[in-house]
């Protein structure tokens, strides 16, 4: 499987979402460069973390107009699956590829830790093979991880199964505690009403080896990558 890794001025964990899919999960990876309007026949997107055009004017706001997102855009209509790992999360909201905004963390602080997440939707074409039985132990860096939307977005989202990963404690509750950024009804993860896109602010990717610390990220790229 090809999957095209798309590269931002500011992108920094391009390289980390590259060993995943190559070294970790024996697939092929595609580097995609920002002014590049061509997805080079990848059967799969991801956008990584990272500072995008060093977050200037707004998160994502600037990627979100990189001649690449045309064609990412384009690739996700017709039914391709992108996946967006933190600021690629706030790049596909606003692209407009996902509902809702990624506001500054409700302390003003950069997070940067392990923070545990439950699989609220394992029927997902990124979470099929998750183990959803347990709460996940993967890592955050953001400063601006606070999921918003208005009421209407949200009740959809939860009604219709979009809402994929939650920040909870260790047993599994979605507490104010183990939210880490103030995200509405601690929303960590949300797929698109087709099921093709999903962002989440989590790191998948640095949790995918035991010498990371945790395997919970993997289940992730295996269900991309099939």
């Amino acid at each position: 499987m090809r999957v095209g890794i798309v590269v931002f001025p500011g992108s920094n964990c391009d390289h980390d979402a590259v060993h995943a899919v190559e070294d970790v999960c024996g697939h092929q990876a595609v580097p995609l460069w920002h002014k590049n309007a061509d997805l080079q026949n990848v059967d799969a997107v991801i956008l990584p973390g990272g500072f995008s055009y060093g977050d200037y004017l707004r998160c994502g706001a600037i990627a979100a107009l990189a001649p690449v997102m045309g064609e990412v855009k384009r690739f996700a209509d017709q039914g391709g699956p992108v996946l967006g790992i933190c600021n690629g999360f706030q790049i596909l909201c606003e692209s407009g590829l996902l509902p809702g905004v990624l506001l500054r963390n409700a302390s003003l602080q950069f997070r940067c830790q392990d923070v545990l997440v439950k699989v609220e939707n394992a029927k997902t074409r990124f979470t099929s093979k998750v183990d959803a039985q347990k709460p996940l132990r993967i890592p955050i860096a953001h400063a601006d991880g606070n999921y918003f939307c208005d009421d209407a977005t949200l009740k959809k989202l939860e009604d219709h199964g979009q809402v994929v990963l939650r920040y909870v404690d260790e047993s599994g509750a979605a507490t104010a505690d183990a939210n880490p950024n103030g995200s509405r009804h601690n929303i960590a993860g949300i797929v698109s009403d087709k099921g093709n896109v999903m962002g989440l602010m989590p790191h998948p990717e640095r949790a995918c080896e035991r010498v990371l610390g945790s395997t919970d990220g993997l289940g992730f790229f295996r269900s991309l990558l099939g």
